[in-house]
């Protein structure tokens, strides 16, 4: 299976999921006999990507980064949600610590398998250009010798401004383009990578998005890899273009019921390899 799709002038473009452990994939997804020690390695070798979603919730230590990155083969890149302690506050300036214990509780042991960190933002959150600018300030470039990329996913329409696009490009972060139900879908591009989550997928559907939509999301993702934007999604800012590079597009199929979704992982991979 190819692990990413990479042609000249393109970037990478790796689909995956959210997390690997998950009962339900058994029999669906890992085979029935899969000890579960054994789902990180197997999903690894199937997948091109996985978004890490338990530092969200707890810190994790060094030694588990790198048994992580062991268990993951060369080319695989994991993408690590920041902790809820930093971004889950009134006052995101404050959130300085919090990024500080993250960052420093061993991100950088996936060495070169560490892909963009994902700042998730409440529903509720509503847009303020002084504190979220002061919180897009406190994101290190750099630790450990590393480079440190970040992508913010918000999802409040109060961010549908170009005040906002602007602060991100200002800093090259990414915004989380969401294919979601409620959430706003800003597509402008504002770093050196794309991150989409999809999640209006369906587990009634084998691939949880039916054949055809596939299809277009493809498409959309080798416009971003070649450095372009898709002409059908939602721009916030039209009035500044992107500069034309190759950029890596990471997609995330994570819908609720996401029985489906390492299947539709797999069947767009296919689709741009």
């Amino acid at each position: 299976m190819a692990r990413k799709s990479k042609t000249v002038g393109s970037g990478a473009i790796r689909a995956g999921i959210g997390g690997w452990t998950f009962e339900p994939w058994r029999g669906v997804f890992y085979p029935q006999s899969l000890p579960h020690s054994k789902e990180l390695h197997y999903a690894s070798h199937h997948l091109a990507t996985i978004e890490i979603n338990g530092t969200y919730y707890r810190t994790q230590k060094p030694s588990t980064f790198a048994n992580w990155a062991n268990e993951a083969p060369p080319g695989f890149i994991f993408t690590v949600k920041g902790p809820r302690y930093a971004t889950n506050r009134r006052v995101l300036a404050e959130a300085g610590e919090s990024i500080e214990r993250f960052v420093a509780s061993g991100v950088t042991e996936l060495a070169e398998k560490l892909g963009p960190l994902l700042w998730q933002f409440a529903p509720t959150k509503k847009f303020d250009a002084a504190d979220f600018g002061a919180f897009l300030d406190l994101l290190p470039q750099k630790s450990a010798g590393v480079v440190l990329k970040h992508a913010v996913e918000v999802r409040h329409p109060s961010f549908c401004t170009p005040e906002f696009v602007g602060l991100a490009r200002k800093k090259s972060i990414g915004i989380v383009f969401a294919d979601h139900a409620t959430y706003p879908a800003i597509s402008d591009v504002t770093s050196d990578f794309i991150y989409a989550r999809l999640q209006t997928g369906e587990d009634t559907i084998p691939t949880a998005y039916k054949p055809k939509a596939l299809d277009k999301w493809a498409e959309r993702a080798k416009v971003w890899a070649s450095g372009g934007a898709p002409d059908d999604l939602p721009i916030i800012d039209p009035a500044h273009e992107p500069a034309r590079q190759p950029r890596d597009v990471f997609v995330y199929f994570i819908h609720e019921g996401k029985v489906r979704a390492p299947a539709a992982a797999t069947a767009f991979q296919q689709r741009v390899s």
